[in-house]
């Protein structure tokens, strides 16, 4: 679960995480009264969606007074900001983040995250701070600092010098540093998080280090143990179809093609989207609808997909272990009748009570083409989805 750069601030000042003096709007007008409240002769004004790479697209606005504000305002709240992390559509904004401007003298890069090749919490700094962390990675990855924490022993003070004297950082901001750190390690402990980020971590010129920027990510796993998180959901800011899904206990992911996937287990979902792939197609989704299922989270899941405008054919794909093939077939049907379909859906079962389930899908009058095997199946689906 993501949450926003102005909650992510909160939780960083509730943990000793020094943050930037800014304040929320969602209105010109309230944009223009925390500018005053604010005071000083500029700000930072900062569109609020779960994405990175605002400022490279216009979601991150210097103003130089008021009447700067005003039109800043006006120009991003109610618009959809698209940027390389939130594909074509982009994502709304709803509410602006004002801060006050900071003179910086140093930019760094600082986040937190599980390394699941060690199996432990790892530190990665850097001192190319305000730029992308995987372009540094990639291009030059001598400037990658990493320290891994022992969970027994957690974060230690020889480990937060070790990543200060790594950025060049003296005197009382190795101590500063420190506290940074230590409040971002306790953060990410406390509340299940699957990645810190300060992006960059400012050194003023007066000498202070500040989180200029927050993005924290927490794990879904977790996420029902921090009611406190859960509020913090910003369901605007999140494909209506995987929120959907939630509610039925699918696992969806919309993709960009145009043939609707309805499979069973993640693996063979998968295998699936690469046969079609392989067979010159492209999938619309991602669509898990797990082992234990029944009639109403399949008609369900099968609605879900064809929800997608953009669908022309569909492709189910069960293998019948813990979920019978006839659980299916009724729920493919309950669909189709309660959304008068005309899509083409191409259907392959195996394994429990296939025979039932073939019989039931087979005696209908509905646009429902059986296959023997998974390889004919993507073809007869790449074919219908040409035709349509």
């Amino acid at each position: 679960m993501n949450i926003h750069e102005f909650q992510a601030k909160q939780l960083f000042a509730k943990f000793n995480i020094s943050i930037p003096i800014g304040m929320m709007a969602d209105t010109s007008d309230a944009a223009i009264s925390v500018a005053k409240e604010l005071g000083g002769n500029g700000w930072v004004v900062k569109a609020q969606v779960h994405a990175g790479g605002r400022g490279k697209v216009g979601g991150v606005k210097v103003a130089n007074s008021v009447e700067e504000i005003a039109v800043i305002s006006d120009e991003m709240l109610g618009k959809q900001l698209v940027t390389i992390q939130t594909g074509s559509k982009g994502l709304p904004i709803n509410a602006l983040l004002i801060e006050r401007l900071y003179e910086i003298k140093n930019e760094y890069y600082l986040g937190i995250l599980v390394d699941r090749s060690t199996e432990k919490i790892v530190f990665i700094a850097s001192k190319e701070g305000g730029v992308d962390i995987e372009l540094v990675a990639n291009q030059s990855p001598e400037k990658i600092m990493r320290v891994t924490i022992q969970p027994a022993a957690g974060l230690q003070a020889y480990q937060c010098r070790e990543i200060a004297y790594g950025l060049g950082l003296k005197g009382s901001r190795i101590k500063e540093l420190t506290s940074i750190m230590n409040g971002m390690y306790n953060l990410f402990m406390a509340k299940d998080a699957s990645q810190i980020e300060i992006n960059p971590l400012i050194e003023t010129n007066d000498g202070k280090l500040i989180a200029l920027d927050a993005k924290i990510n927490f794990d879904d796993n977790a996420i029902l143990l921090h009611q406190d998180i859960l509020e913090m959901k910003d369901s605007t800011q999140e494909d209506y179809k995987e929120n959907y899904a939630q509610k039925y206990g699918l696992n969806y992911i919309t993709l960009e093609g145009n043939i609707g996937c309805m499979v069973n287990g993640a693996g063979l979902a998968m295998a699936t989207m690469d046969l079609v792939k392989l067979k010159g197609g492209a999938p619309a989704n991602f669509l898990d609808v797990g082992g234990g299922t029944d009639v109403n989270k399949v008609s369900e899941a099968f609605k879900l997909i064809l929800s997608d405008e953009t669908v022309k054919a569909v492709l189910v794909n069960i293998f019948g272990g813990i979920v019978q093939c006839d659980i299916i077939a009724k729920g493919i049907l309950s669909a189709i009748e309660q959304m008068n379909i005309t899509v083409p859906v191409v259907v392959r079962l195996e394994g429990t009570n296939v025979e039932q389930g073939r019989a039931l899908l087979s005696n209908t009058e509905y646009n429902i083409f059986p296959a023997d095997n998974l390889m004919h199946a993507a073809e007869q689906v790449v074919a219908l989805a040409e035709a349509a």
